[in-house]
This record gives structure tokens, C-alpha cells and sequence, in this order.
């Protein structure tokens, strides 16, 4: 071999030494350099009300979810994945703060009743609720903040629920550049679920009419990716879907009712919980054309991601905000094996789907046990984007990038604070979850229900009078965890009305019970029509 060929060889092995020594440099922590950026984009993606159970790659045999499925097929599954509260906006303040309700004071939906204007809502219940932060505090450094510190560009499309514009508290406020449909509501009740919207903060194009919600906030999040695909960016899809009131098309009640029949209607559809009924089995044709629309629309946006080549660069976070409504509200679902949904304090409560898709990880399908909280997702996009991690901010959440890349995680305790009582049936609580015990501490009375959820998912085997030496450790530590974090409980209400609450009870039991067998009847029959242009999704002249 020529002096000339062994240089050119020398020089050539140099030259990829260099390459991949940069590389490594540039994707610290296992990431990846696709698309020459050495961080990766984010499409945080959440569901309003959708149950642990409520899509099919999570065992639901009736509703219908070809696009996320996909998604989970190429995730890591998070089997115990919780979110923070019962309800919405406590959850949802958790996934940017990094806190649990207790801490941040958010602990109840953001407008709903506390202290004596619970009283002037003719409740008369044991408790008075106590008072809560109405808006997404100031004083944290917020997700969408911390990553437009790190070069991100931000948008929120659709739900917010955590402040309003009087009080200066819109996703704008809070670090996101850009704000499609997310100001104060819950749901989408100025509008419904089809074009025109009429909300203040979406544009309803004449061409639009007819066009889902769900669709509707995934085109603003296409647009804006497309937009910025040169740059990096946090896409924050949050789904008005699938809350109440709940809507669909014609043509997908149709396919729903047909396969409700298809797999046999039965002729009980609810019976009764402590407080209200649920439903007992998912047949609700309405709803499930509700969830498909929300499918379709994340099937939009991760097509806009393909088609652009952002995919391979692109991580996204799948979960929702609180359980499914199997009480209260549309009595829309049903979440067996589990307990309960919306506002309860049993798992189908705060158990819900929740996967994360890292592109470059062999991690596709894989399931963990490991219990995590929304909490943990501040944390952990940070730590996937690079960046230093921020204990002082996201003090209940902790990274799970060890999980994703196959390791583990340190045991801890987790909590949840919900001195309110749910419109679905929940009833004041704190719980704990340590290792697979579980105990739910009722502020009510002060008992306690221990349960073993490694062998008891469905919450029906009450533990605590057979292992009290247990109950009240577990007991004790809540009780100190509520102290060092300034928790606010509920006070007796002294104008309780025994004889009230028990008429309360009845009347759910003899007059609604009723109502409801009869409209899901009505909902499963072939002629039936909830109006002339089926909520708007029919141009009707």
C-alpha cells in the first residue's frame, strides 16, 4: 500500500472519529440528531374524560381507535399511569406544574362551588368544601416555560380550563406562544362539537361547517407544525373531547348502535353506586362516535408529522385528564375491571391510558408497572430535551427517562387531595398509594379503605379492619404528607340536613335511575334522532 493511500485512509477514519464524537456530544442522554436538531419536538396529546378503558388497545371491545393504537404499538405503556385528581383542573395544573393539587391549590374543577355557596346549591351534604386557586398559580415556572427557555417554540390547542382572560391567566399567560380555543370553559358548551364553535379564541370558517371540534383543534395543531418545522417545538393538543355534552354524527351513531346490537343490548344499562347510578356496560353508540372523532383527529396530526418528516424526531406523550364518566354528567362509559371513573376516589377515578412514544427507543409495546402520576411529565420532557432538571418547580414529579430507556426508578409514595365532593359521586377523600396498598382516608367520618390492588383491582375487599397496624401507618404518613404541603380540609357544615340528604339519595335512586334506562333505550333505537341536523354535523337549509 502507497504513503498516499495509508494517509487518505488515516485521514478518512479521523473524519468519522470526529463525526461520532460530536454526535454523542450533541445527543447526551441517549438522544437522537434526527433532522440536524439536537433536541427533539413534543406533541403532548390529552384526552378530556377518557377512561383507562375507553380505547381499544386498552381492551375496550365496542369503541373504535385505529390511529392511537398506533401510537401505543410504538410506546412505552404505562399500565399504573394516574393522573393527580379525579377531576380536570387539578389534574391538568399537575401536567404543568409538576405538583400535586394539595400543593399548587388547585384542588376542585374551577368554578365549581366551595364553603357556603356550596350550601346555596341545595346541597346539603356533611361538609362544606373549602376554597381553592382559580387559575394556574404565577409563581411556578410552567412547562411551556421552562422549554421556550431551552429555544422551543410553544402552542396550546383546544381545552384549558385554568384561568381566564379577566385574570390574566390564558395559555398565552403561561408560556405558550400560540393559544387555539383554550380560554375558560370546561367543555365545549358555547358551541358543541360542530362548526360554527363561537368560541372566542377559533375562527369558524363558513367552508367548516359541520366540521367536529376534535378535527377542528387538529388542523391549528397541523398548521402550526408545518409552520415551524424548521424550528423546535412543544404541540399541546388538548382535546375538548370527550367530555360532556357529548355529540356525534348520524352516521357514526348508526355504526355504534349497530354494533351495540350486534353484541346484544342488554336490558338493564345501570344500577346503583353509594351516591348515584353507573353505567354497566359500554353501549353508548353517542359516545363512541365521540371517542372515534377524537381518534381521527390524532390520526390527522400524526400524518402532518409524517408527512413532513418530523416523526422519527417527534416525541409524544398520550394520556388523559381524569377518568372516564361512568356517573354523573352523560353516564357515558364503563371502565371494568376497575372502580368508579370521573370524581371517584376508587381507581377508575384517576387511572387512565398513558404512553409515551420516543422514536429512537427500543421501547415499542413494552409495559412497565412502575406507578407514575402526570406529575412526572414535566420532569421527564425536560429531561428528553437535555435539559437540567428543576426540582424547585416540579417538586411532586420526577423524570421517567430511566424507564424509557429500561431501568428503573426509586419506590415512592403517591398522593392525592380531593376535599370536595364530585358531581359524579365521589366523596371527600385523600389517598395514599404505597407499593400496591392503597388507602382512601373519607373526610367525611374519618375511615378508612385499605385495599391490595396487586390482587383486588375492582377495590372490593376492604382490608382495613383486618390489617390495622398497616392502615395506620399508611394513615400517618398522608396525615404528615397533607401537613408539610399546607392542604386545605373541608370543615362540618352545621346546617347538615340528615333527613335532606336522604331524600337526595332516593330520588337518585326511584326518579333518575328510571330517566336513565329510559334514554339509553331511546339512544339504541334505530329512529333515533336528537334533532333535525344531529348537533350541527348535518348542513341542514
Amino acid at each position: 500500500m502507497t504513503k498516499m493511500k495509508i494517509k487518505f485512509i488515516s485521514q478518512a477514519i479521523v473524519g468519522v472519529l470526529f463525526v461520532f464524537l460530536v454526535g454523542c456530544k450533541e445527543n447526551k442522554g441517549g438522544q437522537n440528531d434526527y433532522n440536524n436538531k439536537a433536541k427533539p419536538n413534543f406533541l403532548f396529546i390529552l384526552v378530556d374524560d377518557l377512561g383507562y378503558s375507553d380505547l381499544s388497545c386498552m381492551g375496550s371491545q365496542f369503541y373504535e381507535t385505529p390511529n392511537i393504537d398506533s401510537i401505543y404499538n410504538q410506546s412505552m405503556i404505562f399500565e399504573n399511569g394516574y393522573t393527580t385528581c379525579a377531576v380536570c383542573s387539578p389534574s391538568r395544573a399537575s401536567l404543568l406544574t409538576g405538583q400535586f393539587p394539595a400543593r399548587h391549590g388547585i384542588t376542585d374543577y374551577i368554578g365549581a362551588p366551595s364553603g357556603k355557596s356550596w350550601r346555596k346549591m341545595n346541597r346539603f351534604s356533611k361538609l362544606l368544601p373549602p376554597a381553592y386557586k382559580n387559575h394556574l398559580p404565577f409563581d411556578n415556572k410552567v412547562l411551556p416555560e421552562a422549554l421556550k427557555e431551552a429555544g422551543y417554540r410553544t402552542f396550546f390547542a383546544g381545552k384549558w380550563h385554568l384561568g381566564s382572560k379577566e385574570e390574566k391567566s390564558l395559555p398565552t399567560d403561561h408560556g405558550f406562544d400560540v393559544n387555539a380555543g383554550g380560554y375558560a370553559p370546561g367543555g365545549p358548551y358555547s358551541g358543541g362539537y360542530f362548526s360554527p364553535f363561537n368560541n372566542p379564541y377559533l375562527t369558524d370558517e363558513p367552508e367548516e361547517k359541520g366540521m367536529s371540534l376534535s378535527m377542528k383543534l387538529a388542523k391549528e395543531t397541523g398548521k402550526f407544525i408545518e409552520q415551524n418545522k424548521d424550528t423546535t417545538f412543544l404541540a399541546y393538543l388538548s382535546f375538548y373531547a370527550v367530555h360532556g355534552p357529548i355529540q356525534t354524527t348520524k352516521l357514526k351513531w348508526e355504526k355504534y348502535r349497530n354494533k351495540a346490537e350486534a353484541m346484544g343490548i342488554d336490558s338493564v344499562g345501570f344500577k346503583m353506586e353509594r351516591v348515584l347510578p353507573y353505567r354497566l356496560k359500554q353501549d353508548n353508540p353517542v359516545y363512541a362516535g365521540l371517542v372515534e372523532q377524537m381518534d381521527e383527529a390524532v390520526g390527522y396530526v400524526h400524518g402532518i408529522l409524517q408527512k413532513n418528516g418530523l416523526d422519527k424526531n417527534t416525541v409524544i406523550v398520550f394520556v388523559s385528564d381524569n377518568g372516564g364518566v361512568v356517573s354523573g354528567d352523560n353516564y357515558s362509559t364503563n371502565l371494568l375491571p376497575l372502580r368508579g371513573g370521573k370524581g371517584y376516589q376508587w381507581e377508575g377515578g384517576t387511572k387512565v391510558p398513558f404512553f409515551i412514544h420516543v422514536p429512537w427507543m427500543e421501547n415499542n409495546g413494552v409495559k412497565t408497572t412502575t406507578p407514575v402520576t402526570g406529575a412526572d411529565l414535566y420532569p421527564t420532557l425536560l429531561a428528553l430535551a437535555g435539559q437540567e432538571l428543576k426540582p424547585q418547580e416540579h417538586k411532586d414529579g420526577v423524570s421517567l427517562l430511566p424507564l424509557l430507556e429500561g431501568n428503573t426508578i426509586a419506590e415512592r409514595p403517591l398522593y392525592w387531595h380531593y376535599p370536595h365532593y364530585g358531581n359524579q359521586g365521589g366523596e371527600p377523600h385523600s389517598i395514599i398509594r404505597d407499593g400496591n396498598m392503597k388507602l382512601i382516608h373519607y373526610w367525611e367520618d374519618g375511615h378508612n379503605e385499605l385495599y391490595d390492588l396487586k390482587t383486588d383491582t375492582s377495590e372490593q375487599a376492604n382490608l382495613s379492619e383486618s390489617q390495622v397496624e398497616l392502615t395506620n401507618e399508611l394513615e400517618n404518613k398522608l396525615m404528615d404528607w397533607l401537613k408539610s404541603v399546607n392542604a386545605k380540609f373541608p370543615e362540618k357544615d352545621p346546617m347538615h340536613n340528615p333527613d335532606s340528604a336522604q331524600i337526595r339519595l332516593d330520588n337518585y335512586k326511584n326518579k333518575l335511575l328510571p330517566r336513565l334506562e329510559k334514554q339509553r333505550k331511546k339512544m339504541l333505537q334505530k329512529d333515533f334522532e336528537p334533532n333535525k341536523d344531529w348537533w350541527g354535523s348535518q348542513t341542514v337549509d
